[in-house]
This record gives structure tokens, C-alpha cells and sequence, in this order.
């Protein structure tokens, strides 16, 4: 097996792995695991399942994408950016389509992996990531405003975006204040534990004290434990997800966003792990590991498994040096969820808001939109686009529009960077300055002799601007030198329009030369009938001049 897809601890061992580093990796396992216990059952509340699903995935998940994971750093379990969509599954095919769906991207990731498609990941746009998650944020945001506020709603809440502010302004006359003040209370321990003891482990700390501010003051607040009745103090037994032809059928689409995104997100959170250690991740084996969590959640009733950012930041900055720290913080959660299962239930539904709703803050990447918008108008647009479809429409369709307008935006410019440029008389005496008397009939001052250059990309994109250029000069002299030696590729689209230009140089009578033109070059373009002896190929402009002036003296005896 290629070492793209041999597991990172696989080479953590090889390099040899003592005591000193797991103390390290131990320590930053518990970091994790206190920051992900209160995140994975918000993210779980959020996505329309029961909080303890939320831990079963970070447990199962999480142990998973680090023990077969491409990532020394990666931390895996519920992510954020899933809410809108697990939210959304669940809505429509229930949870036993949500599970189905993502056992059936888990299957997707490892495809994916195996075929080598984790390097292509890296083409999506930067404007793209940067609108999506800025659009996720909003979204994640405007799911809590219910439980910050307490508000009770007549019926269920709606999923769009512009009817669920019509529906929560239309029930304003049910705020709850003691929800607004715990809401208000962890948002605000966790902001001053941030900027006075950054290194303390805020999130679990706020939400602890306002479980104890809500159950000392016998505060009227909706808890785990009143809405759900509590979690279980262990996993569950693992179970095959129902399946049926119809409702595979119906969760495709979804698990196929699911395996978009947690593609992206998972490989994304990698590359940050990079930039903080120096260290390079296995794009492939980490879309392999990233599916078998998948399905290793789905088995035990969990949602989504991906890469998650800042989890990952955080192990890494606990001082984590390999996989075994994730693998270590999966034990610390099902240890918590082992001994304190029961004082979950005191914990209050707004502080879990609270805490979803400072993160969404942080995934809005704003020093980045800001320089976006600045930026070029194409990428604003691609930006903006995203942004707004992932807000008012459907997350992949934001993705995939965004993807479309930012490849379209690559090969505008790209088709802008080509030249065709005639051979000027500076670059014959650069050619053969020392002998002036044999290039001076082939210049392009000569009227039976044109030399042009093409220079860049030559494909689709520049193929009908070059054409128009080459169609136009193509039967107006009796030589035509077409010089590819500045040609750093061509498609078979602009293959096909050096072939037209020929022809029309044939019906002409114009004898074309094409030079510089290396192997890889000239196969594709023979592959297009653009052979002898159509077409003479040289080695440079100055082996077309002599070539030229020998059938000169040919012609004249």
C-alpha cells in the first residue's frame, strides 16, 4: 500500500513512541475532551436528535478519524457547519434516515479516499470556504435564538431562514427572562475566561455555572434533563441502520451533501493542523478514516463525523504530538459520560445556546471577508453568492454555485493570460545577432513571412480569442511560423483550433511551421491532424528561417 494511505500512527510508531509523549498526548486528550463534552450534546440539540447521539459520535467518530486518520492533530466528531443539514434530514426522513444518510457518506469518503480525490479537495475557491461558513454561522446562529430567548412556539419551528425570524418574532410575547439571563451568563463567561484565562477550559466552565445558577435559584428553564429525560452512562449496543431501497433512495441526496462537506470541512481543519505544526496530513487517508467514523457512528446511532477546526487548534496548542491524543480524548468523553451522566440533566438548554451561538461568531472568518470584499469584484462575487444561497437557499447548492463561478472566475483570467504576439524584429538579433543579412527577408516586416508567439495556457478558455487572432493573419503571407516554445499547456480545444487555422492556411496556400513545440506538445497536436505535411515541425524560429530561405533558393534555381 502507498504511504498515502498508511494511518499517521502508523508512522507515530515507526518513529518510536515513549512515555514523555503520551504524558503529552494525555494532556492534550483532556483538554479536548472537556472543551467537545458540552459542544458535541449542543451540536446534537441543534441538529434535531437527542444530545447523547451528539456524544456517541465524538466518542465512536472521534477515536476513529485518529486511529486510521492522514492527521497527526485531527480531532473528529459533530461539527457546526452539519447543523442545517443533519437539522434538515432529520426533518424530512427522521432519525433513521439521518442514520442511514450517514453510514452512506461514510461509504462516499472511503470511495473517495481510495480513488486518490482528496487532492482535489484543495481547488475549492477560497471566497467559497470563506461564504459557506460565514453563511453556516448565520444559520447556526438564528437555529438558538429560540432557546437564548426562551420563546415557545405555537407549532414546530420552520427550517428557511426568513420564515423562522417570522415565526420567532411572532412569538416575542414568550420571551423567558431567566433563559435570556443564563444564556447571557455563559455567553459572558465564556468572553471574559477567554480574554483573563484563555488557557482555562471556558466553555465546560460556563455551562457548569449556569447549571448551578439555574438549579440553585430553581430557575424556570428547559434542561437536558426536562426535555430529554437525561443521557445514558455508556454507549449503546451497535446496530446495522434500517435500510430500504426507497429510503436509501430518498437520503441520497443527503448523504451525498454530507460527504461533500464533511470532505471539505475534515480536509480544511487538516490544513490548519498543518500550518500550526509544520507538519503535512494524508489527504486520502484522512477521507478514508473520515468514512469509517462515519459508518462507526452510524452503527452506534450517531450523526456526522468530520474534521473539526477548533478542537483540532485546541490539541494542537494543549500540545499534542500525535493521533493517540484524539484516541485519548474519545476515552476521556466516555469516561465523563460513564461518571456524570446524571449531572447532565441539570445543564440548561440556553446555556448550550449560548455556547452554539459564540461559536458561530467564531466561525465567521471576518478578517477574511473584509480583505475579500476589498479584493477583486469576481471574488466578491463568488463570496457573496455563496454566502447568500448557503443563507436563503441550501447549503450545496452554495457550494456547488460558488465552485461553478469561481472556476468560471479562474478561467476568465486565466484565458486573459495568454498572448499571441507577432516576432518582432528585437527577438530575431536576440535569435542570431551575428548574422543580420540571413534573418532580415524572414522578419515580419517581410510581406511573404509572419512569426507569432504564443505564450501561457493555451485551452478552452483563450482558444476563440487565439483563434480569432490566428484566423486572421493565416492566409495573408506565403509562411506562417507559429512558435510554441512559451506554450506551458494545451487542451485539445486549442489543438483543434491550430488545426482549423492550418486548414484554412492549406486552401490559401500558406506553408506553416510550428516551433518549439515539445513531445507531450506535438502528440497531442498530431493526435488533431495537425501533421506533415500539413504542418513543418521545427525546433525553433531559427530552423523555420533557414527552412524557409533553403526553399527560396529552391524555387528561384
Amino acid at each position: 500500500m502507498q504511504s498515502i494511505l498508511v494511518p499517521k500512527l502508523v508512522s507515530v510508531f515507526q518513529e518510536g513512541y515513549g512515555l514523555s509523549r503520551l504524558r503529552a498526548d494525555a494532556i492534550a486528550g483532556l483538554t479536548v475532551a472537556i472543551v467537545a463534552l458540552p459542544l458535541s450534546m449542543a451540536i446534537a440539540i441543534a441538529s434535531g436528535v437527542t444530545p447523547d447521539r451528539g456524544l456517541y459520535t465524538a466518542i465512536v467518530g472521534g477515536f476513529l478519524v485518529s486511529l486510521l486518520g492522514g492527521s497527526r492533530h485531527q480531532i473528529g466528531g459533530p461539527a457546526g457547519a452539519f447543523i442545517v443539514l443533519v437539522a434538515a434530514t432529520v426533518s424530512r426522513h427522521g432519525v433513521d434516515g439521518l442514520v442511514l444518510a450517514t453510514a452512506m457518506a461514510g461509504l462516499m469518503l472511503m470511495a473517495a479516499g481510495f480513488l486518490r480525490l482528496g487532492t482535489y479537495i484543495k481547488f475549492i475557491p477560497y471566497p467559497v470556504t470563506v461564504g459557506f461558513t460565514a453563511g453556516i454561522a448565520v444559520i447556526i446562529f438564528a437555529s438558538q435564538i429560540s432557546e437564548l430567548l426562551g420563546l415557545r412556539l405555537p407549532g414546530k419551528e420552520p427550517g428557511p431562514i426568513v420564515d423562522k425570524l417570522s415565526a420567532l418574532a411572532g412569538a416575542y410575547q414568550t420571551v423567558n427572562p431567566a433563559a435570556v439571563a443564563i444564556a447571557t451568563l455563559t455567553i459572558g463567561t465564556i468572553l471574559i475566561l477567554r480574554r483573563l484565562r484563555p488557557t482555562w477550559p471556558g466553555l465546560l466552565i460556563a455551562v457548569g455555572l449556569a447549571s448551578v445558577a439555574a438549579a440553585v435559584l430553581a430557575l424556570p428553564v428547559d434542561t437536558i434533563g426536562t426535555r430529554f429525560g437525561g443521557i445514558p452512562r455508556g454507549l449503546p449496543v451497535p446496530a446495522l441502520p434500517r435500510f430500504s431501497l426507497d429510503l436509501a433512495s430518498a437520503v441520497l441526496p443527503d448523504a451525498i451533501s454530507f460527504a461533500l462537506l464533511g470532505a471539505i470541512e475534515s480536509l480544511l481543519s487538516a490544513v490548519v493542523a498543518d500550518g500550526m505544526t509544520g507538519r503535512r496530513h494524508r489527504s486520502n487517508m484522512e477521507l478514508v478514516a473520515q468514512g469509517v467514523a462515519n459508518i462507526g457512528s452510524a452503527l452506534f446511532g450517531g450523526i456526522c463525523v468530520t474534521g473539526t477546526i477548533a478542537r483540532t487548534a485546541t490539541n494542537v496548542r494543549a500540545g499534542a504530538v500525535s493521533p493517540v491524543s484524539g484516541m485519548l480524548h474519545a476515552g476521556f468523553l466516555l469516561l465523563f459520560m460513564v461518571i456524570a451522566a446524571p449531572l447532565a440533566s441539570y445543564i440548561p438548554l440556553a446555556a448550550l445556546a449560548g455556547v452554539l451561538a459564540v461559536v458561530a461568531w467564531n466561525m465567521v472568518e471576518r478578517p477574511a471577508f473584509a480583505a475579500l470584499m476589498r479584493s477583486s469584484g469576481g471574488d466578491t462575487v463568488v463570496l457573496l453568492v455563496t454566502f447568500l444561497l448557503v443563507i436563503f437557499r441550501d447549503l450545496t447548492e452554495g457550494i456547488v454555485v460558488g465552485f461553478v463561478l469561481g472556476a468560471l472566475l479562474f478561467i476568465d483570467r486565466m484565458g486573459k493570460s495568454v498572448t499571441v504576439t507577432p516576432h518582432s524584429q528585437t527577438d530575431e538579433e536576440a535569435d542570431a545577432q551575428a548574422d543580420e543579412d540571413r534573418e532580415r527577408p524572414v522578419d515580419n516586416t517581410d510581406s511573404d513571412t509572419v512569426i507569432y508567439r504564443i505564450g501561457g495556457a493555451f485551452f478552452f478558455g483563450a482558444a476563440a480569442t487565439v483563434g480569432s487572432v490566428l484566423d486572421r493573419i493565416a492566409d495573408q503571407y506565403r509562411n506562417f511560423v507559429l512558435d510554441c516554445s512559451s506554450v506551458s499547456f494545451m487542451d485539445s480545444t486549442a489543438a483543434n483550433v491550430i488545426e482549423g487555422t492550418i486548414r484554412k492556411a492549406e486552401k490559401a496556400g500558406v506553408a506553416v511551421y510550428i516551433a518549439g513545440a515539445g513531445p507531450d506538445l506535438r502528440r497531442l497536436l498530431e493526435a488533431h491532424d495537425v501533421v506533415a505535411p500539413r504542418v513543418s515541425y521545427v525546433a525553433d524560429i531559427a530552423a523555420a528561417r533557414a527552412d524557409i530561405r533553403r526553399r527560396r533558393l529552391d524555387e528561384t534555381g
